[in-house]
């Protein structure tokens, strides 16, 4: 099942949500958005509209080349060993249940994993640190080691996590831009926040990024 989801209940796993076309143009400069940015750990309780949801995804981690499959953020060999994960909560984002979906960059999507609002036992699962379940949405960025160190050995894993803080400064700046305000949490028990998302088992989750207006 393919398009936008217009109401709130009844959305079943692997559904997925095409997302509207990023711009490539917006109101403030990397500059600008450098010397804003700050770690933000209160949010307002206002939604996000899809477009805006869709422009942070694009700009983390999404193809900016698609003929050569080059994404925003520089990856080793352009293996591209992470993946986004967004934790969408109750009436969060407009026209989108709640739920915990997987970003496709190769069609601009989203795909539904598990229905519901999973914000408190993220929030939760990272050592209850309950003001991380105010953001509407909540990043997760993990990754597959295998699909770097089959090239580079070892090495590989450095590379990943390497590419983790590429992805991470692209969520901050684009949030900053957008108008919004960025969290970062990297305490966290891995295998909880695995079993709470869903995640395959080659996935290991790196750092939840909780995005929203700024309180």
């Amino acid at each position: 099942m393919v398009g936008i989801l217009l109401n709130w209940g009844g959305a079943a796993a692997g559904t997925v949500v095409n997302l509207p076309a990023p711009s490539l143009k917006g109101r403030m400069s990397v500059e600008e958005a450098l010397q804003t940015r700050r770690t933000i750990r209160r949010f307002g309780h206002r939604a996000l509209s899809l477009a805006q949801l869709s422009q942070l995804l694009w700009a983390a981690d999404g193809v900016t080349d698609p003929k050569r499959g080059y994404r925003s953020a520089p990856s080793a060999g352009a293996l591209y060993p992470l993946d986004l994960y967004v934790a969408v909560g109750e009436r969060s984002v407009a026209d989108l249940p709640p739920g915990v979906y997987h970003y496709l960059p190769d069609q601009q999507g989203l795909e539904l994993i598990t229905p519901g609002d999973i914000r408190k036992e993220l929030a939760k699962a990272a050592l209850y640190q309950s003001w991380m379940a105010e953001a509407p949405i909540m990043v997760v960025i993990t990754g597959a080691y295998a699909r770097c160190t089959r090239k580079y050995g070892e090495r590989g894993v450095l590379y990943t996590h390497i590419e983790v803080g590429h992805v991470g400064q692209n969520l901050f700046l684009q949030a900053e831009a957008l108008g919004l305000g960025a969290g970062i949490v990297g305490a966290f028990e891995n295998q909880e926040v695995s079993q709470i998302m869903n995640l395959p088992t080659a996935q290991e989750p790196f750092l939840i990024m909780p995005i929203g207006y700024k309180h």
